[in-house]
């Protein structure tokens, strides 16, 4: 089975440094650990990079690599996955998610 990777890219409605420093802080306290994950980050986007291919409709990225379909799946409905979104989606204007199929 190949690995997963699931990528999100959130959009603030407040993008205060407080507030992405909050969210940044909220996906390294419950969304790392999690059984499968076999590479995790999370951080801003680089705003000197603004080449007009670039997509600059976010503020804070995070990337996930799992072993496979099947961590992906359990992650989506573990309950730190899910006091997460609780904690955090207040202050989410969007999230944009892109998961796909990493070949080897």
């Amino acid at each position: 089975m190949p690995r997963l990777a699931h990528h999100v890219f959130f959009t603030l409605r407040d993008a205060s440094a407080t507030k992405v420093d909050e969210l940044i802080g909220a996906c390294q306290k419950y969304l790392t650990g999690h059984d499968g994950v076999v590479d995790f980050s999370v951080g801003t986007r680089e705003p000197s990079l603004d080449r007009p291919v670039n997509d600059a409709a976010y503020h804070v990225s995070l990337h996930v690599v799992f072993a496979d379909r099947a961590a992906h799946d359990v992650y989506q409905t573990a309950p730190r996955h899910l006091e997460f979104i609780a904690e955090q989606k207040s202050n989410w204007d969007q999230v944009r998610i892109f998961d796909s199929n990493l070949a080897d």
